[in-house]
């Protein structure tokens, strides 16, 4: 069932959870399956309880155990901060939140709040929403990819002059860093002597100074390190999905008669793997318009001698969703010729993230054949040979193999590659 976003917005301002009344004859003999609870287990939240107001009691004991608050979050695209979560004694109106909206305070349902991905919140309204019989939340813009209604801003009580604070780079211009506080949905544009910092990066910054602009907030400080640490960004990873069994049997690997190169044997030899297609993120392509890609009208900017224009997209894509691969894949390749250190944080960030939603345990195949595999593919490739270029032939050598691993078709080249490294044979351009 889809609710509206004019529902939701009544639902929001009543307190009202419809879906208890209507899932209300189902929901006593059927509990959640274990793949549709991404929370704390069912069975152990609502051990022992039968009715619906013992099980909303024990909900929202849980809550009150493993949720943080205050907490930053979305209601219908509004930016607020939920205080705490609660059950009133009565059932319709299930789980409930008590939010500040600047200076106005108010409750709305919890189904509807929208969390930072990847906090214990969100966890836990996946967990609530699983017990309603609803699916996953239709996440709201600000978080999660298209333009924003509104963005949260960093306050005066959230950081102190002088005293070290992490930020999460969203977007870099020539002299300022569009930056998100660590652990928060809070943004603000941090003024500073830009160097190599890249989208997707943290870095620790001691303030100077603090004001707002516009409605906007602003700091200026100076950066003092930066670091590569996706599994700290609160992002939601990227999904797979399953496109059935790949065989080394149905492969080209060659004339008959002739030798198998080393680097297939084992390819060969591991036998059938399932195959996925990785979701592809482009925030701003219109899903209606077969010809709106940013990315593709990016490389046209870039080709059309409009790099800073063609950058300024590809970061905005960045500040939007970090996880739109292909973004961080082009912005690497931008500077590949030129500064191959720093198109390798690009690559860097890119493959950290392909690699925060596969699991790094994943042995399975990504065929460059499924589209949306290629950004990652990309991402890797580009890894590889800004590793042999500035002459890291062991770290090449690897992310060659593995490209050659996910990809066995190797559309790439990497198989080349790899045989000149193997070879101790210096990048070269034409390679």
């Amino acid at each position: 069932m889809t609710t509206s976003r004019r529902e939701i917005a009544r639902i929001v301002a009543t307190g009202e959870s419809r879906t208890l009344e209507l899932k209300r004859s189902t929901r006593r003999t059927a509990k959640p399956s274990a793949a549709s609870d991404p929370g704390a287990p069912f069975a152990r939240v609502v051990a022992g309880a039968k009715t619906e107001d013992q099980q909303l009691r024990a909900l929202q004991a849980a809550a009150q155990k493993e949720v943080t608050l205050p907490a930053d979050a979305f209601v219908i695209g509004e930016p607020v901060e939920v205080a705490s979560i609660h059950y009133s004694g009565h059932p319709r109106a299930g789980l409930t939140v008590h939010c500040r909206r600047g200076e106005r305070l108010f409750d709305a349902s919890l189904a509807y709040v929208d969390f930072l991905p990847g906090s214990d919140g969100a966890r836990f309204v996946a967990l609530y929403r699983a017990w309603l019989g609803l699916g996953e939340l239709p996440h709201e813009p600000a978080v999660h990819g298209a333009a924003p209604v509104r963005r949260h801003k960093v306050t005066g009580d959230d950081i102190t002059i002088g005293e070290p604070v992490d930020l999460i780079v969203l977007a870099c211009k020539s002299n300022a860093l569009r930056c998100r506080l660590l652990g928060t949905a809070r943004e603000l544009t941090l003024r500073t002597a830009v160097r190599d910092e890249v989208p997707g990066e943290i870095v620790s910054v001691v303030p100077t100074k603090q004001w707002t602009h516009a409605g906007h907030a602003y700091v200026a400080g100076r950066v003092v390190s930066s670091r590569n640490d996706v599994e700290a960004l609160g992002l939601t990873p990227l999904a797979l999905k399953d496109e059935g069994e790949w065989d080394p049997e149905e492969e080209y690997w060659g004339e008959e008669g002739e030798p198998i190169d080393e680097w297939a044997k084992p390819i060969i030899a591991h036998g059938k793997r399932p195959m996925f297609e990785m979701e592809q993120v482009i925030p701003g392509a219109d899903p209606e318009d077969f010809d709106s890609d940013p990315i593709v009208e990016a490389s046209e900017m870039n080709a059309a001698g409009h790099r800073a224009r063609a950058r300024e997209l590809l970061m905005g894509m960045l500040a939007q969703d970090l996880r739109c691969l292909d973004a961080h894949a082009h912005l690497g390749n931008f500077e590949f010729d030129r500064r191959p250190e720093q198109a390798l944080r690009h690559y860097q960030v890119g493959v950290s993230i392909g690699v925060f939603s596969i699991g790094k345990q994943f042995n399975d195949v990504l065929a460059w054949g499924l589209i949306d595999n290629r950004p990652f593919l990309r991402c890797m490739h580009g890894l590889g040979l800004c590793w042999w270029r500035l002459g890291k032939t062991k770290e090449a050598g690897a992310i060659f193999r593995k490209i050659l691993w996910l990809n066995p078709s190797d559309n790439q080249g990497a198989r080349f590659n790899l045989v000149a490294v193997e070879a101790g044979r210096d990048w070269e351009p034409e390679l």
